[in-house]
């Protein structure tokens, strides 16, 4: 699993840093999304799917 975020799509609902709190955080300055990892782990694979599919602006793509 490898992750992409696209920031300008991020409109910072932060519920990828509080779905997967290990993979995501948010910027301090504009909200938006800031992976910690673009590869998780696999025990936070299920947790960055989730996030994936609460993400509000599909900012979140997985491959």
């Amino acid at each position: 699993m490898r992750i992409e975020v696209d920031r300008e799509r991020c409109i910072g609902a932060g519920m990828c840093a509080l779905t997967a709190p290990d993979v995501f955080d948010q910027d301090g300055d504009d909200g938006r999304v800031l992976p910690l990892r673009r590869v998780p782990a696999p025990e936070h694979e299920r947790a960055v799917r989730e996030a994936a599919q609460l993400c509000p602006s599909g900012a979140i793509t997985i491959h």
